[in-house]
């Protein structure tokens, strides 16, 4: 199921890892591996984390959707 159905974002919002979790229906500890340029799990394609703070990090609603 679509966690963004009924939802609407702003082109330039960023969301939470468990936000991206809902989402792409894929584990956080998956989705870290495909970020890992050495993991066997690297997915180029996957969109880039933008650092918020120095202890968080979120994604663009628009990328991942």
């Amino acid at each position: 199921m679509n966690a963004f159905v009924g939802q609407t974002f702003q082109v330039n919002q960023l969301i939470s890892i468990k936000q991206v979790v809902e989402f792409t229906g894929v584990g956080r500890s998956t989705i870290y591996e495909m970020m890992n340029e050495n993991s066997p799990y690297y997915d180029p394609t996957f969109p880039k984390k933008v650092k918020i703070t120095q202890n968080r990090i979120g994604w663009s609603a628009w990328e991942v959707y």
